[in-house]
């Protein structure tokens, strides 16, 4: 996520006028990167940025030995091209996780960031359509360590997600109500590792979004805390958004601003909520529907739906990408991945699916 959190001092972009947060490293406006004219924040160094060790039963690219893959040339020791000097791909820049045939995930560094601060963590049972847990959490570029806060924030929740089955008293009031007890829970432990991955003296403490869904027997109930989102796409039905943004964006939608036209202004990704030490309140929104049919469920970072918001235009392109890649989840995620990125990949792109 580019855009800082609406409590940062805003001054204008150098390059187009638009208005930045202090501490942003890019402007969300014109993509340019930025130089920090406070000498109390320090630059981030992306060379001796923290390792970030993924799951086990994560896939990740390796570091190559070669080729480069923007001239060809052979990657050394230290991983750089000895010829063009690029940094080759570390493990955290693309990742994916299948934990079941029907739910899968891809999480991409995009094309104008220098590293990846989008996360995800999902779990499901074996079986289609009954059990899928999905969290992503984007780090906010504007403050230090997001990316490792991030993932750490995401498997946080799902640990707590995954160990939790309540089911309530038995109605269905009072199941939806377990469930949603479940995601603040989640949120609580995914904002406990944002704080554990923030240094006590930081001028610019991690933070991250959340949103998270609990897809259990027919009944799915979605949590966010910031602007990343979740959608469910039923085949026999009208597609929806299933979360509503925390930002500046979401509150001019809510006067009557039309939808383009405030998530295209120049603050339409700054947030009003998130996870982290400044954080003003991280209790995660919560929305339930009972699922009857098939369907597509997707939780998403901004970099995905940056190019594709309304719930209508994004449920045709999630079924036509899935239909050329055969309905199968992780080919899916990867391919809309590859379409963001197509469109610019101007942010982090994460995509996670679960196809009931």
């Amino acid at each position: 996520m580019d855009a800082a959190m609406t409590s940062k001092t805003q001054t204008a972009c150098p390059s187009c006028g638009g208005p930045i947060s202090d501490a942003d490293r890019f402007c969300e406006a014109c993509g340019a990167e930025l130089t920090p004219t406070a000498p109390s924040t320090p630059a981030i160094d992306t060379d001796t940025e923290p390792t970030v060790e993924l799951d086990p039963g994560t896939t990740a690219p390796t570091p190559p030995a070669g080729p480069c893959r923007s001239c060809g040339g052979v990657i050394g020791p230290e991983g750089y091209c000895e010829n063009c000097g690029t940094k080759a791909a570390k493990p955290r820049d693309h990742f994916t996780e299948q934990p079941a045939t029907w739910v899968a995930g891809t999480c991409d560094r995009g094309i104008r960031h220098s590293r990846n601060e989008d996360a995800m963590a999902i779990a499901a049972d074996a079986e289609p359509g009954s059990r899928a847990l999905l969290v992503v959490c984007d780090g906010v570029s504007s403050s230090l360590d997001s990316d490792v806060a991030s993932l750490a924030a995401a498997r946080a929740a799902r640990e707590v997600l995954v160990a939790g089955r309540a089911q309530g008293l038995g109605t269905e009031s009072s199941r939806i109500g377990a469930v949603a007890a479940r995601l603040k829970a989640a949120a609580d432990a995914a904002s406990d590792a944002v704080l554990e991955n923030t240094s006590p003296d930081s001028p610019n403490p991690a933070s991250c979004t959340f949103v998270a869904t609990v897809l259990e027997d027919g009944l799915l109930v979605a949590g966010v805390v910031g602007d990343s989102r979740a959608y469910w796409f039923p085949d026999d039905a009208e597609p929806m958004a299933l979360t509503v943004d925390d930002s500046w964006a979401a509150e001019l939608i809510a006067t009557g601003v039309p939808r383009h036209e405030a998530e295209t202004g120049p603050q339409a990704h700054a947030i009003t909520r998130w996870l982290g030490k400044d954080a003003p309140d991280h209790t995660p929104r919560t929305t339930s529907v009972k699922v009857t049919g098939h369907g597509w469920l997707l939780v998403c970072s901004d970099g995905l739906w940056n190019y594709c918001s309304e719930a209508a235009p994004l449920a045709d392109l999630v079924r036509q990408t899935a239909a050329a890649h055969n309905g199968e989840p992780l080919a899916t995620s990867s391919a809309l991945v590859d379409w963001a990125n197509a469109q610019g990949g101007q942010d982090n792109i994460t995509v996670a699916l679960a196809r009931l």
